[in-house]
């Protein structure tokens, strides 16, 4: 897997605004979204539906335009690109896969065809390299006995594979995913997200899936919540063997500061101190504290806090699932 420590990244949105109007009436679907992707990285973006994350994918595909901000994919500037340089970045720097299997590939023709398609429309590959290139994908995402098949003669997982392979078949830098996982079982969803982990791997693509599938987070390092148009927060995993040589995967989640300093706090968190409206805050030489706003503002005790106060405490990783502390890491219950 590509180094994302010492790469330029792949994927950089900053303030990036994208308002619909319908009969009238301006929605905004994104409203100051940033995210940063690295080079060679996977990542999960999740969210309630109509938090914004097909339309981000939208745009980052280049078949939509953001309204305002700035995005930016292996180079292209998605605001300002038009015309030819809209259509060459879509045939050659980015790969797409639907959640619907019949989006993905056209019924009248093979898998192998299927690639082929591709070939012949992007033109990347060059013609000796294409009938090469074409079993060595299928072969690695592991549906190479389906080449002569059509899609009709597949499984739901076997098409959604094969889907993939025409997806990198341009050789994109940057591939994106909304739902592949959406119309599959919890088995045939774990093979799939394990072929799109091996391609990341073995490739070094960018990888960006859209997804409501939990299992995604054995697969991902990294996870980013998506809330009101905005990143909200962003869960990091690792992965350590124990003393007893158990595998054990830990997730620490954080809020998302954007540019201006503003965070989403996490939902459960509100409703656990009833935050409405304002909040106190106040600065500690380590942290922030955040209390409800409308506490009384005498009768401090001896702790320095005002009586009846519950602060909650901003230093660390905002862990959500589970009665952990804010430093507390989750296991992921992955043991060899």
């Amino acid at each position: 897997m590509t180094d994302v420590t010492t790469t330029t990244p792949d994927i950089v949105c900053e303030g990036l605004v994208r308002i619909f109007t319908a009969q009238g009436v301006e929605v905004q679907a994104l409203q100051g979204l940033d995210l940063t992707v690295q080079q060679g990285e996977m990542v999960a973006l999740v969210g309630a539906s109509g938090s914004g994350k097909s339309t981000l994918l939208g745009i980052l595909s280049g078949s939509d335009a953001p309204s305002a901000g700035r995005a930016h994919v292996s180079g292209h500037d998605l605001v300002a690109m038009r015309g030819r340089e809209r259509l060459d970045y879509r045939r050659r720097i980015v790969g797409f896969v639907w959640q619907q299997s019949g989006r993905n590939l056209l019924p009248y023709l093979t898998a192998r065809e299927n690639i082929a398609m591709v070939h012949a429309v992007a033109g990347v590959v060059a013609k000796n390299r294409r009938a090469a290139q074409a079993e060595e994908l299928l072969d690695q995402l592991g549906v190479a006995e389906v080449a002569d098949q059509r899609p009709a003669q597949l499984s739901g997982g076997q098409k959604q594979r094969v889907a993939i392979a025409v997806a990198l078949a341009n050789e994109p830098h940057v591939l994106l995913a909304d739902e592949p996982t959406g119309e599959l079982d919890e088995v045939t969803s774990a093979e799939v997200l394990a072929a799109m982990e091996a391609a990341n791997r073995e490739r070094g693509v960018t990888t960006l899936i859209v997804t409501h599938d939990t299992a995604v987070a054995e697969h991902v390092d990294r996870t980013v919540r998506i809330r009101d148009g905005r990143t909200a927060t962003e869960t990091l995993r690792t992965t350590h063997t124990d003393a007893e040589g158990r595998r054990i995967r830990t997730a620490a989640e954080y809020a998302v500061l954007d540019r201006a300093g503003r965070m989403q706090l996490p939902a459960d968190y509100v409703e656990a101190l009833q935050l409405r409206q304002r909040v106190r805050l106040s600065l500690e030489p380590d942290r922030i504290e955040v209390r409800p706003g409308d506490a009384h503002p005498h009768g401090a005790a001896a702790s320095g806090h005002p009586a009846g106060d519950s602060p909650l405490e901003t230093d660390g990783p905002l862990e959500t699932d589970g009665p952990h502390g804010a430093d507390s890491p989750r296991e992921d219950g992955d043991r060899a």
